[in-house]
């Protein structure tokens, strides 16, 4: 694959840094957890809610996100988001119990919901010759948005005297700058300012069903590990492996992530990419749930990465490369409501399988048959054409 036009430079960087926003607000809560869990009292039950919570406002937010984009344009979208999203990340720092650190949490999803179906459309306005290769870049930004807070907490949350108060609103203040970045250094020009006539999903359509399966498989997969492994291993007795694990989640997602931007365009619209994640999902959550050596959790984890950060990229690319231009912002947000609908669902049940079982390894085994229908569902998708 050729190295990026210079004309391509700025949005391409563009679509770099709105993936951070994706995710940056979301995953400062992981590294700071078992300090939460701790000083909040939560049970296992809602540590399953409060990682349901972002995951069902995706779900319910991303098709009044595709109206919003139809109505202001994609860009616009992507800012208003961002600024919600610092806001109510913001206001998580004031928690004082599990209801208002839900509430806030809300507040902040809703934000993020907003952006995610604007990210595809300007894959398509901006960069419409390369629509994997740009995808596999926001992707990146999405990606690195997951690692900043985990990785930099060994060195935030000490500099911040400890707490995880400060460290969330640390990085509120990081999705307010990416906003006023985009804002500003936008592209002009013809085909930017795009409008999409229209917003809602086709319901009926099989090809959403089978793409937003598929996608809810990989979501539950990364959101719900990073959930319920910081408690399994609180329960275990192995608070030590925390932060590596989570780091090793999250960092295993870099190579995946340079894989598809090396070789997108090989790899898009193809089934066995997809399904051989589904495959190594599955050994990925077993050796989650049975291991607490150093070594066998670090890489048990870094496998869940790995396999997500390639899921989520192939999975990505689809409304842009399957649909007709119009339709991709409609598209992607029905994919997002059936993909973190069903998410939501699973963090919730593997919440309540905790509970009921006293022990946090039997959380992961709903997170593992949900990953199934990535494995099956690739054989009854049509890669080959695009749909006018």
């Amino acid at each position: 694959m050729s190295a990026a036009q210079p004309s391509s430079l700025r949005p391409l960087s563009l679509l770099w840094l709105g993936g951070v926003g994706l995710r940056l607000t979301i995953l400062a809560v992981p590294p700071v957890l078992a300090v939460i869990i701790s000083d909040l009292a939560l049970s296992g039950t809602e540590v399953g809610i409060l990682n349901a919570i972002p995951v069902s406002l995706f779900a319910l937010i991303a098709v009044p996100g595709s109206l919003l984009i139809a109505r202001v344009g994609a860009v616009k979208a992507l800012v208003v988001g961002l600024l919600i999203a610092s806001v109510g990340s913001a206001l998580r720092g004031f928690a004082i119990d599990a209801m208002t650190l839900f509430a806030a949490t809300a507040v902040m999803a809703a934000g993020v919901a907003v952006m995610q179906p604007a990210l595809p459309p300007l894959v398509r306005q901006w960069v419409p010759r390369r629509i994997g290769f740009a995808t596999a870049v926001y992707t990146n930004g999405l990606l690195c948005g997951e690692i900043f807070p985990v990785v930099l907490a060994v060195l935030v949350v000490p500099l911040l005297g400890g707490g995880w108060r400060a460290s969330l609103e640390l990085w509120s203040v990081a999705s307010a700058a990416i906003a006023l970045v985009v804002f500003l250094a936008r592209p002009s020009g013809e085909g930017v300012s795009v409008q999409h006539r229209r917003w809602m999903p086709d319901w009926r359509d099989p090809l959403l069903w089978k793409v937003g399966l598929v996608a809810s498989a990989n979501n539950q997969l990364y959101f719900c590990t990073n959930a319920f492994l910081p408690g399994l291993l609180l329960q275990t007795g192995h608070t030590e492996l925390i932060q590596p694990a989570l780091s090793a989640l999250n960092l295993g997602q870099l190579p995946g992530s340079i894989l598809l931007m090396v070789a997108a365009s090989r790899l898009e619209r193809r089934r066995w990419p997809l399904i051989l994640c589904g495959v190594l999902g599955l050994l990925a959550v077993v050796g989650v749930a049975t291991t607490t050596s150093l070594w066998g959790i670090v890489c048990a984890a870094a496998l869940v990465g790995f396999t997500c950060a390639v899921g989520l990229t192939l999975v990505l690319t689809l409304p842009a490369l399957l649909v007709a231009p119009d339709d991709v912002p409609r598209k992607s947000a029905g994919m997002f409501t059936i993909g973190y609908g069903i998410a939501m669902l699973i963090s919730i049940v593997s919440g309540m399988v905790w509970d009921i079982t006293g022990n946090a390894a039997f959380a992961f085994v709903p997170i593992g048959l949900a990953v199934i229908p990535m494995v099956v569902l690739p054989l009854a998708i049509d890669f080959r054409t695009q749909r006018s």
